[in-house]
């Protein structure tokens, strides 16, 4: 029987468990960074970002609801998450219409769900599926630790290509910005709260599962986007000679 790993040990576990599945890895991602997508590319990936990170504050608004009530911090944490997300300043959706705009699409587009490619769709699913029957901790581990941690060291490599290369402005990329900041502080809180409370083998075990699929579905839906929408203009062959 596989005995409780020390905190130390497990946190590099779950760090190794995304490590190599990263979103950055995708061909849409590499062409991103490398200015080579067009503005019409960039609104099809908003279109589909919207639904996938749209329903994040009801995503965990499910967990808040089974996590126990003994685990106060974590509770406080999914509350202040759900808050920033939807009512503390801007509302992150509508950062996210910004730049879809600026890229040429419009607002209705964006939130008309037939706009998502079936990859996301079925990302939205996962999450939703996740948050909904998993034990509340792996349920964090699987949203926090392996999606919501991922973002900044994304939105690091994207962002300042979205300003030198493509001219957008800072208010155009607050969606970005923001991102970068907030995730990083998440993705840390979402850590602490695996560490904490998973204390158990068989949970640890869990925890380290979910993160590796969901990193994995990320840089899924993230190549999806290639697929369904650059690769026709530009090919694998010619994004990798370029690299």
């Amino acid at each position: 029987m596989q005995a409780v790993m020390d905190q130390a040990t497990f946190r590099t576990a779950l760090e190794d468990a995304i490590k190599g599945k990263s979103a950055n890895k995708s061909p849409f991602s590499i062409a991103w960074a490398e200015g080579k997508l067009s503005r019409t590319h960039l609104a099809r990936w908003a279109e589909n970002h919207y639904h996938y990170v749209g329903p994040f504050a009801d995503y965990l608004g499910y967990v808040y609801a089974r996590m126990p009530a003994s685990y106060v911090e974590a509770k406080d944490f999914l509350l202040s998450n759900m808050y920033e997300e939807e009512i503390g300043g801007d509302r992150h959706t509508d950062l996210l219409i910004r730049f879809a705009e600026s890229c040429g699409t419009t607002g209705a587009r964006v939130r008309d769900p037939d706009n998502m490619s079936p990859t996301t769709r079925g990302l939205q699913s996962w999450c939703y599926a996740i948050a909904m029957r998993e034990d509340p901790i792996v349920a964090v581990a699987g949203l926090v630790v392996g999606l919501e941690s991922q973002v900044p060291s994304i939105y690091r490599r994207q962002t300042p290509t979205l300003r030198e290369k493509y001219g957008f402005t800072d208010e155009e990329v607050e969606f970005f910005d923001l991102h970068i900041v907030s995730d990083e502080i998440h993705g840390e809180r979402g850590f602490q709260i695996v560490l904490e409370h998973a204390t158990t083998p068989e949970l640890q075990q869990r925890c380290l599962k979910i993160c590796e699929i969901g990193a994995q579905m990320r840089l899924l839906y993230t190549t999806a986007l290639y697929h369904d929408y650059v690769e026709a203009e530009l090919p694998l062959q010619e994004l990798q000679r370029a690299a």
